[in-house]
């Protein structure tokens, strides 16, 4: 395939990945602002007034940056799984599979939209965000490369789970088992700095602390995790599991029979 047809291909799957979810928006985008809306309200100004400060700023401003990422998280990961499972599930990716496009380039288109529904999401939770505070970012290019990078992660994971999903049910336990919990882990709602020194190395281990923190230095200018290392424990994810979904995709894994 020559340039003009690679980028007719890429386009035609990013813009049908945008077109799912955005025709279906009330479901998509409006439930999830919902939710962090009443995070907003519960956690920031009903419990967040007894709290008091965090590293020099109110829990509200504290909070902020890690709902947002935890919204953007969720989205790029539960758009992919969603849709690349619809495809198997229709037989649609075997047909788009044995077609010319290349491999690198279905990874890329999904990867895409699933980064347009978490930035969607995510924009959408900021807006709602300066009604509950007075956000302010301190490093826009750390900002939106976190945020970039973060949502390019999760988009992998996704399209993983669905690769070795066989039901609609498997697309929701990696979601609710794993990645709900390690985002309420990741430091969303407290600094590790509060913890015992057992728990506080152990939610070392935890990789959404990394984007969390990373997100927050970009908006506030602090953070528990030096903002080098929460770069290069997010792009050393992206290569493992760019690299993993590759070889899934090049040995039909889960998506041949």
């Amino acid at each position: 395939m020559n340039a003009s047809q690679l980028w007719t291909a890429y386009y035609t799957i990013v813009v049908r990945e945008i077109l799912r979810f955005s025709r279906i928006w009330v479901q998509t985008i409006i439930p999830p602002v919902i939710t962090t809306a009443l995070y907003f309200v519960i956690f920031g100004n009903l419990i967040g007034s007894q709290i008091g400060d965090m590293d020099g700023y109110s829990y509200m401003e504290f909070i902020v940056p890690g709902l947002i990422m935890m919204s953007v998280i969720t989205n790029a990961y539960a758009n992919v799984v969603s849709s690349f499972y619809g495809s198997k599930f229709q037989g649609n990716i075997a047909e788009m599979l044995v077609s010319p496009t290349p491999n690198w380039l279905i990874l890329i288109g999904y990867v895409s939209g699933g980064i347009a529904r978490g930035l969607a999401v995510g924009f959408a939770v900021t807006i709602v965000s300066l009604v509950f505070s007075d956000l302010q970012i301190k490093n826009f290019w750390i900002t939106s490369s976190i945020i970039l990078l973060t949502a390019t992660l999760f988009s992998l994971a996704g399209l993983i789970n669905a690769v070795y999903a066989k039901s609609f049910d498997d697309i929701t336990i990696i979601p609710t088992f794993v990645l709900t919990p390690l985002t309420y882990l990741g430091g969303v709602f407290y600094s590790i700095s509060l913890l015992p020194s057992f728990w506080q190395h152990a939610s070392l281990t935890n990789p959404i602390l990394y984007m969390v923190n990373g997100f927050r230095y970009g908006i506030l200018g602090t953070a528990d995790i030096n903002i080098w290392i929460s770069y290069g424990v997010i792009i050393g994810f992206i290569v493992l599991l760019g690299s993993f979904a590759m070889y899934l995709l090049h040995h039909g894994i889960g998506t041949r029979s």
